[in-house]
């Protein structure tokens, strides 16, 4: 808006325009080209090691650094403009792609903390959940501030789009609000010091762009939401211009801004209610029909402020939760490509989403400089000296191409995207069954480091006690075929009493599932452990259970690892019986050393294994 209305007002509508295409270009450009430093900035920081921290210099940093340029952009850089175009694009580029890059270490670092600041899972839902609520927040509540700061600091009001002074005082607030939260965050925050945080997986391009290939369902759900985010994010860019040259009561934005920050934050908590009562795919469509109807309405509202707010709201109201259906379908595609191509890609997989709102971006930026310039809202325009040709041209961008975009990311989904919850749960059920069949392979593994190489099985005796209080199932009574009929391996299984579970032996945890009912265990001396929590409880997708584990962490006998919520499993009709299977079970023998219906505590052993000669 700064950019368009008000950066290049010469009075030769030619040059003005001109200018305009060329910066909202080159931003369009540097934000592309931003998304290929993205993987090396999470490389930097996962490199960095400093008395304070691995993240907090770069939140720091790059929030103070980032906010000192956002506020120098909203300038003329000292009459460059005018005086030396060329030399403007030039200096308004270098600035603008630094500012993006030390934005982008400050916003990495940021989310990077959740995990940093604690080993509870419990802990970092709930870190997660309030970041993301603020977020939602933070973004949402800048149009509602944003049209009365503008006009209250700028000397003329030029038809409610503020002047210089407005823009460039507003723009001094929220980069003064952004270094001082960043230093905040590096004050009052803690990172968890630890050898388990330590990384070793590097992103590159080519290795994102190999997986969204080989993973179908990735590269289909990629593909939808890459249309859904540019229509949603161009559409949403124009609304500011709306308010202004359509209605020309920029003022009036703040009344959606108000409501945008309300609604989204009610729509972040009822994503998990609606999707499980109907499922993902069912809440998908819905949401989708309710955000077309509203950019429908949208489009036909007119000067009609009510009929523009209900337009805006049913389209703005959606979008958290179909954002949350695409994020949840890409985090089953790891299970997916886990299945399909034998290897697991959690940060690889994740990482796709953020880039495709990156480009979404991108487009928008270029999008919207074309969009005014054709429809005559640059250089000083009013609501007054756009024409009806203008308004034609203005709602074709605004309406028919995000529409367009949206309609084919559904026609994508709909053709494309498979994967909901009960593929899921046989995808998980299928990876439990082949879980710990090539540890061997995986020990013999001449690349493999220290961390990655199972034990082999060793020598001796060990007892396994049971991992969770109750009373003692034979393995062939429990009611899942799998693990009845030994296709797991040998084991045994505990009606349980609590909803605690503990490491029977010190090992490593070699296999952890996004559904959290179910961990691998390696044993220091080669015995892979599978401990499963109930039957088909898959279907919950994680909800009632809560670990305290990750991923290569090494564990000591009888530290906790799981706590689950028996009423959840039981409410939910299934059965909570805890399952205990050595799935190498061919290198060992085995004596039972309770029976069934013995009451035993996480301290009795249950089952003696016996490495074979």
């Amino acid at each position: 808006m700064y950019v368009t209305g008000h950066l290049f007002t010469s009075g030769n509508k030619s040059f003005d325009n001109r200018m305009v295409g060329y910066v909202t270009m080159t931003i369009m450009i540097l934000r592309i080209v931003e998304l290929l430093i993205d993987p090396l900035i999470g490389n930097a920081i996962d490199r960095t090691k400093t008395k304070w921290g691995k993240f907090k210099p770069w939140v720091v940093g790059g929030g103070v650094i980032s906010a000192v340029l956002l506020a120098a952009l909203f300038t003329p850089l000292g009459g460059l403009n005018v005086s030396s175009p060329i030399m403007y694009l030039v200096v308004f580029a270098i600035i603008y792609i630094i500012m993006d890059v030390f934005y982008s270490f400050n916003d990495v670092g940021f989310w990077s903390m959740v995990p940093a600041m604690s080993f509870d899972s419990h802990e970092r839902d709930k870190i997660a959940t309030f970041a993301r609520v603020g977020s939602t927040i933070g973004g949402q509540i800048i149009g509602f501030v944003i049209m009365p700061m503008v006009l209250f600091f700028s000397i003329n009001q030029n038809g409610g789009t503020g002047d210089d002074r407005g823009w460039f005082i507003f723009a001094v607030i929220v980069a003064a609000i952004s270094a001082i939260t960043a230093i905040g965050v590096g004050m009052f925050t803690h990172e968890q010091k630890s050898l388990l945080r330590e990384n070793k997986e590097q992103t590159k391009l080519k290795d994102i762009l190999h997986i969204l290939i080989k993973n179908d369902q990735l590269l289909a759900i990629a593909m939808s939401y890459l249309f859904f985010t540019t229509g949603q994010t161009l559409l949403n860019s124009f609304e500011l211009y709306y308010f202004t040259y359509i209605l020309g009561n920029s003022k009036a934005f703040s009344i959606l801004g108000g409501l945008n920050t309300v609604v989204g934050v009610i729509s972040v908590f009822a994503f998990p209610l609606f999707s499980g009562k109907i499922g993902r795919h069912k809440l998908f469509y819905g949401a989708a029909t309710i955000e077309v109807l509203g950019a429908v309405i949208f489009a036909f509202a007119g000067k009609s402020l009510a009929l523009v707010l209900l337009g805006a709201e049913l389209f703005f109201i959606p979008q958290p939760i179909i954002f949350l259906v695409v994020l949840m379908t890409i985090t089953d595609s790891v299970e997916y490509g886990q299945l399909k191509l034998g290897h697991r890609d959690e940060s690889l997989t994740l990482s796709i989403r953020p880039l495709l709102d990156k480009f979404g971006g991108a487009v928008a930026n270029g999008v919207v400089g074309a969009a005014t310039v054709a429809a005559g809202m640059t250089g000083g325009a009013t609501a007054a000296t756009v024409t009806a040709h203008g308004v034609s041209v203005f709602k074709i961008y605004m309406f028919l191409i995000p529409i367009a975009l949206i309609l084919v990311g559904i026609i994508i989904f709909a053709l494309k995207v498979k994967l909901d919850e009960k593929s899921h749960a046989k995808i998980v059920a299928k990876l439990e069954q082949t879980w710990g069949k090539h540890l061997g392979e995986e020990g013999n593994d001449q690349n493999a480091t220290a961390e990655e190489a199972a034990p082999q099985p060793q020598a001796g005796v060990t007892n396994i006690p049971a991992p969770v209080a109750g009373e003692v199932v034979n393995l062939k009574d429990v009611s899942d075929p799998a693990f009845a009929e030994g296709k797991m391996g040998q084991g045994f299984a505990i009606k349980p009493a609590d909803g605690k579970v503990y490491a029977p032996f010190a090992g490593t945890v070699r296999a952890t599932f996004s559904t959290r009912h179910a961990v691998g265990l390696v044993s220091d001396n080669g015995i892979a452990l599978l401990i499963h929590i109930g039957v088909d409880t898959v279907k919950l997708h994680g909800t009632g259970f809560i670990t305290y584990f990750t991923k290569g962490q090494h564990v000591d006998k009888g530290q906790e690892l799981m706590e689950f919520w028996d009423p959840t499993i039981k409410k939910a009709g299934l059965d909570d019986t805890v399952i205990v299977t050595v799935t190498n079970s061919e290198n060992f023998a085995f004596e039972m050393l309770a029976k069934a219906g013995d009451k035993v505590t996480d301290k009795d052993n249950i089952m003696k294994v016996t490495k074979k000669d």
